[in-house]
């Protein structure tokens, strides 16, 4: 499943939703380019790939949990009454692959910067982004996931959608690396498509694994001048998940 013809079609205006959170309880975004920044979340369902590395498999993998009870259809207005007592700027659409639901993402998205928000998607850089996307506001956070994070290449590297991504000039391309040789395949990916700016995060998903994956990758990080991101909520709260 790759391109435009992976979206989900469903009832105008209604989104799968996973989770949201950032409006009662304040958080972070903690990845990427906006890492720090106080942020909401808007967390859809449903994915295209089945990384075995993925920590929120409650967005896809249903021979471990049932759709019907972690998830949740939403109507757009719905999803903006509830940001709309918030006043934090940045609003984080991620998933499971939001693109999937793009056709009914636009409307959410237009409401947004509208209400003088900025969007950010998360996405795993397979789904072709809809022009009505591609606007001022709007920023990607591409992550193509590598063998080693569990997902076979041919899958999970889409040049064409790559392509499109590095072109937009609203792309920036962070991977998630676990050691060296992640970081020379990245390299090789970089080359290969054209991308930049490229942030590279440490695998883990506590303090401990974070923390020394950090210093197994920074010196290859560093001597390619690209960006080192951490996962801030995984340090910051002593439980991240909805933080």
């Amino acid at each position: 499943m790759t391109g435009a013809a992976a979206t989900l079609s469903g009832p105008l205006g209604q989104l799968i939703v996973a989770e949201r959170f950032g409006v009662e309880v304040p958080t972070f975004q903690g990845e990427g380019p906006s890492c720090g920044h106080p942020a909401i979340f808007i967390r859809l369902s449903r994915c295209n790939l089945s990384c075995t590395a993925c920590d929120t498999k409650e967005t896809w993998d249903w021979s471990q949990f049932n759709p019907t009870e972690v998830s949740t259809r939403q109507s757009v207005p719905n999803l903006l009454a509830w940001v709309k007592p918030s006043p934090v700027e940045l609003v984080v659409i991620t998933g499971g692959e939001p693109l999937l639901q793009q056709r009914n993402l636009i409307p959410l998205v237009q409401r947004l910067l509208e209400e003088g928000r900025r969007v950010e998607f998360e996405t795993n850089g397979t789904v072709m982004p809809d022009p009505a996307l591609l606007i001022s506001g709007v920023r990607f956070n591409v992550s193509p996931k590598l063998a080693s994070f569990g997902m076979d290449e041919a899958k999970s590297i889409v040049p064409s959608v790559l392509g499109a991504f590095a072109a937009s000039g609203q792309a920036a391309f962070k991977f998630v690396a676990s050691s060296v040789a992640d970081v020379d395949r990245i390299a090789e990916l970089v080359d290969r498509h054209g991308l930049a700016p490229v942030w590279v995060m440490p695998e883990g998903t506590t303090v401990e694994a974070i923390t020394s994956t950090t210093r197994v990758l920074a010196d290859a990080v560093a001597s390619r001048h690209w960006h080192l991101t951490t996962r801030l909520h995984v340090l910051a709260f002593a439980d991240p998940k909805g933080r």
